[in-house]
């Protein structure tokens, strides 16, 4: 009997050793996760006790992505700390709580939460007057970009720099990550002539750079703010940079939780397939998920079945992408989703000039030839290319592509190295 005593206490010892070791082995990882996962601006600026904006009448640009590492609103941080004096919130598209349609107008409003005058930069004004801005000493900017020229939200700071420089009014950035990481620099730079509120600075479609990073090459290059030499010498700019980040972490890598930037953009998924296949989905009749559970990311195109869209997607050897067959929520359809399988060979916005070359391919008569100047000023804006719009309109699916891209490609990494001067993160 005292053996079979001893055989169960070393049994129980055991069995806490193992609870104990997985305990600690759980703890291990969960404290890893907390110590790598990065701090945003606004975790910096908190950290720092607020320095920046002591003694300064405060507005901040932002929106419901604009939250620190644990989740908590700005607006609500900056507003519950008595050493900060918040006196006005301006919103970009999507408002300030991110519920407003794409292209949907926004009026000015009083904020229910703090009782603070939300001024709308999507509405009447785009750039803030000098009438919003005339209880204001610094502007606070903290909006999550995506990575996409398009995306509208760097448009919305560049006019918010502008006004602020122009009305003697500090401009303090909260950084944060780009969600594609910081090398991946991709697609055609938008021709002069067709920059605009969905194309405002003459970058790459797929930039690689943090809103800060933008920020900072706008600051300092004359020609890129529409203002005065002498206002854009004279504007005080400043960065709150993250801690933690690095040029190679992808948005899944820095261990913080994806919040919607945009009714269409509710997850990092559709992020990295915004950049993929929002090209030219106006004029090239395929479609793109938008209105299902993934936007972005999942394709049909008239004229072709799935299986013949996945067939003719997979002949054309896209580095970095798979395709799969599947259905999604919108009356039982299949559609073929596009998987990421290598980040480091994606080059983003080749699927969807494809795309275009596709749609051309399989339609009776070509969709860009027969579109609308409407359509095709606006196509223009978001590709930033005129000579592309010639050669898909002209030649339809025997567009030289492949030329295009490999064109594009260095045009890409020239400007990647003329922008490593405004990097804050190596």
């Amino acid at each position: 009997m005292p053996g079979i005593r001893q055989k169960h206490f070393y049994s129980n010892s055991l069995t806490t050793l193992l609870i104990l070791g997985f305990a600690l082995c759980f703890n291990c990882v969960a404290q890893t996760k907390a110590l790598t996962q990065v701090e945003l601006g606004i975790d910096t600026l908190e950290k720092r006790g607020f320095d920046v904006l002591q003694n300064k009448r405060v507005g901040l640009l932002t929106h419901p992505a604009g939250l620190n590492r644990f989740g908590v609103s700005t607006v609500h941080i900056l507003h519950q700390t008595r050493s900060v004096n918040l006196v006005a919130l301006f919103g970009p598209e999507h408002g300030i709580y991110g519920d407003e349609e794409a292209g949907a107008k926004i009026g000015n409003r009083t904020d229910p939460r703090t009782g603070l005058p939300v001024y709308s930069l999507y509405g009447k004004y785009r750039k803030p007057t000098p009438e919003m801005l005339s209880g204001v000493e610094c502007m606070v900017i903290d909006l999550q970009d995506i990575g996409c020229r398009s995306y509208t939200f760097i448009s919305c700071m560049k006019l918010a720099m502008e006004a602020c420089f122009e009305n003697d009014v500090e401009v303090i950035i909260l950084d944060r990550p780009n969600p594609l990481g910081g090398l991946k620099v991709d697609g055609p730079i938008i021709e002069k002539e067709f920059l605009s509120y969905v194309g405002a600075f003459q970058i790459p479609y797929v930039h690689g750079l943090t809103i800060g990073e933008i920020a900072r090459m706008a600051a300092s290059r004359p020609g890129m703010l529409d203002i005065t030499e002498g206002e854009r010498r004279n504007g005080r700019l400043s960065v709150v940079t993250m801690n933690g980040w690095r040029r190679f972490m992808s948005w899944p890598m820095t261990g913080l939780q994806w919040k919607a930037t945009s009714p269409n953009i509710p997850d990092f998924p559709a992020t990295a397939g915004y950049c993929m296949t929002g090209l030219g989905a106006q004029l090239g009749s395929f479609k793109h998920g938008i209105g299902s559970e993934y936007p972005f990311r999942i394709l049909s195109i008239e004229g072709l079945t799935p299986l013949q869209l996945k067939t003719e997607l997979e002949s054309r050897n896209l580095p970095g992408l798979e395709f799969e067959l599947k259905a999604f929520d919108q009356g039982g359809q299949t559609g073929v989703y596009v998987r990421i399988v290598d980040h480091s060979s994606w080059r983003p916005t080749e699927l969807g000039f494809n795309m275009m070359q596709i749609a051309a391919q399989v339609s009776s008569q070509n969709p860009f030839a027969l579109a609308k100047d409407s359509d095709v000023l606006f196509f223009n804006k978001i590709v930033g290319s005129r000579n592309w719009w010639r050669e898909i309109s002209q030649k339809g699916a025997r567009a030289n592509l492949a030329g295009y891209i490999g064109a594009w490609e260095r045009q890409a990494k020239q400007f990647q190295l003329q922008s490593r001067q405004y990097w804050l993160y190596e």
